[in-house]
Parts: C-alpha cells; sequence; structure tokens
C-alpha cells in the first residue's frame, strides 16, 4: 500500500502503549512504585479506543466491516474492563503479584487484538473516501483529548 497514513500513525501508538507498559512491569520488577509510565499508557489506550470507536470505526462498518469492527467492539469492552481493574490496584500501590497478574492479562488481550486491527481494520483505515476521518484520526492521536467520562460503546450499552 503506498499510502498508510492512518494505519501506521495508530500502529505506532498501539507500540508506544505497549512500551509504558513494559516500561511499568520493569518499574514493578524492580520494586518501584513509580505509576506514572502505566497511568499514562493507560490514559493513551483508553483515547486510542476513543479514536477508533468514535471516528475510524463506524465509515469501516459502512464500508462492509460489519463483522470485523463488531469483534474489536467486543475486545475495547474487555480491555476497558480489565484497565478499570487495573488502575485502582496501582493507584493505592496494590499487590504486586496481583499487579502483575491484571498486566499479564491486558497484555495477552492486547497482544491479540492489536494483531487483528493491524492485519484486517488498519489497511482499510486509509482507503476511507474522504479526507475528513483522516485527519479528524491524525489530529486526536498527535493531541486530542477523550471527553470525560466517555466509556466504549460496549459498556455504554452501544452497539
Amino acid at each position: 500500500m503506498a499510502d498508510s497514513v492512518v494505519g501506521d500513525a495508530l500502529e505506532r501508538e498501539h507500540r508506544e502503549i505497549d512500551a509504558g507498559l513494559a516500561e511499568f512491569r520493569r518499574l514493578l520488577g524492580q520494586g518501584e512504585s513509580r505509576s506514572e509510565p502505566l497511568q499514562d499508557a493507560c490514559r493513551a489506550l483508553r483515547r486510542h479506543i476513543f479514536i477508533e470507536e468514535e471516528v475510524l470505526f463506524p465509515p469501516l462498518r459502512a464500508a462492509g466491516l460489519f463483522g470485523p469492527v463488531t469483534v474489536m467492539l467486543m475486545e475495547h469492552a474487555e480491555i476497558w474492563r480489565i484497565l478499570d481493574e487495573l488502575e485502582p490496584l496501582v493507584t493505592s500501590v496494590g499487590d504486586h503479584l496481583v499487579i502483575e497478574l491484571a498486566l499479564a492479562s491486558l497484555s495477552r488481550v492486547l497482544h491479540e487484538h492489536n494483531m487483528k486491527e493491524e492485519q484486517i481494520l488498519y489497511p482499510q483505515a486509509d482507503q476511507i473516501p474522504g479526507v475528513d476521518v483522516k485527519r479528524e484520526v491524525l489530529q486526536l492521536l498527535e493531541g486530542g483529548e477523550m471527553p470525560t467520562g466517555w466509556v466504549c460503546q460496549r459498556l455504554a450499552g452501544g452497539q
């Protein structure tokens, strides 16, 4: 594919989130309780889900990728639930073993999820007609914010 700007940008954010999780795991293994790398990764992951669900997925679904988008929405809900369990453990300096187990669960789900997005959805992202979707995704990735209180569609009761 000659021009995969949106797909490349979303994949790059996957790697950045993975790096933040890995850094937190490294610190945890050294007995450090600095939670900033995890908090940053979780915030970025939630925003990433927001961008996909609100901007990218609607036109992909309209283009006929209903099944793959539906699977991603279900997996987003699973990821969101894990984040909801993990974040309070870290901010309250919870049991390292419990934190490690939650991190392992998140990493497993993310690995499988990201692979599907990168192989199935992202190659189609740059084929979406109209520049507005591409521009909006890129602008949000460069510094946009997720609205306060926003929750992924499946947990908010949406389809």
